[in-house]
C-alpha cells in the first residue's frame, strides 16, 4: 500500500514542529516547506532544517519571496519595531498576506507530489491576533484551493489540516511532547539572534514561555 503523502508549512518554531510530528504520527510521508521571505532573522530557516532532520521529513524545501518588498510589517521592515508590550488589535508582526502566500505555494507543490493534506500550524486561541490564523480562513481557503487546481477539479479535494486551532500553547507542548518532538531545536522569538537566542520580551515568546509554564514542563528556549 502506497503511504499517502502530506506537505507541512515548517517555520522553524513551535506550532509547526508540533504539527510535523502530528501529520509523521498519523502515517503519513512528510514533505516540509519554509520560506525566506525577508524575515527579520534566518534563525529559524535554521531551525526549520533541524526540525525537518530530526523528523525525518522526505523532502524539505526552502522557497525565496520578497515579502520585504512590501513592508508593512515588523518581521520585514527593520525600521519598524519589534513590539515588546502587548498591543490592541492587530499587531505591527502581522506580515500582510502571509499564510495566503505560503499556502498558495504548498498547494503547488502538493499538487505536484500527489500530496492531498497540507498541515499548517495556526492558532485561534494563544496566538497574536492575526486574521489569517482563523479557522474562517482556513475553511476559506481548502474551499479555494479545490476550485482552483486541476486535482481539485478532478475530483482528488485537498484537504488543509490545523490540527492546533483550538489548542492552548500549553495543550500544544504537551501534544508536541507525546510525538516526540525537541523544542531546543525551535526557535520562535520576532527578534532571535544570530545564534538563534530569543529576545524574551516579544509577544511570540511570552506565548512561548506560557506554554511551557501551563504545560508544567521545563522551557528549553536560549534566551541572549
Amino acid at each position: 500500500m502506497t503511504t499517502k503523502k502530506a506537505l507541512i508549512l515548517l517555520s522553524g518554531g513551535l506550532d509547526s514542529a508540533t504539527v510535523l510530528a502530528m501529520a509523521k504520527a498519523y502515517g503519513y510521508a512528510c514533505y516540509s516547506m519554509s520560506f525566506d521571505y525577508g524575515q527579520r532573522h534566518r534563525s529559524e530557516l535554521q531551525a526549520a532544517e533541524r526540525v525537518a532532520r530530526q523528523m525525518g521529513v522526505v523532502e524539505h524545501k526552502v522557497i525565496g519571496l520578497n515579502l520585504n518588498g512590501i513592508g508593512g510589517s515588523a518581521l520585514t521592515d527593520t525600521s519598524i519595531a519589534v513590539p515588546e508590550t502587548l498591543e490592541e488589535g492587530i499587531p505591527v508582526t502581522y506580515v500582510p498576506a502571509r499564510n495566503t502566500v505560503f499556502l498558495a505555494l504548498a498547494l503547488g507543490w502538493a499538487e505536484v507530489l500527489g500530496a492531498r493534506d497540507i498541515f499548517i500550524g495556526v492558532n485561534a486561541v494563544d496566538y497574536s491576533g492575526y486574521p489569517d490564523c482563523r479557522p474562517e480562513f482556513i475553511a476559506a481557503f481548502e474551499t479555494m484551493a479545490n476550485l482552483a487546481t486541476k486535482a481539485g477539479v478532478e475530483g482528488q479535494g485537498f484537504r488543509i489540516q490545523a490540527p492546533l486551532q483550538m489548542m492552548s500553547k500549553g495543550e500544544i507542548v504537551q501534544a508536541g511532547l507525546r510525538h516526540g518532538v525537541d523544542y531546543g531545536l525551535t526557535v520562535s522569538c520576532y527578534q532571535a539572534d544570530d545564534d538563534g537566542r530569543a529576545c524574551g520580551k516579544c509577544d511570540s515568546c511570552r506565548l512561548r514561555a506560557a506554554g511551557f509554564a501551563e504545560a508544567a514542563v521545563a522551557d528549553p528556549t536560549r534566551y541572549r
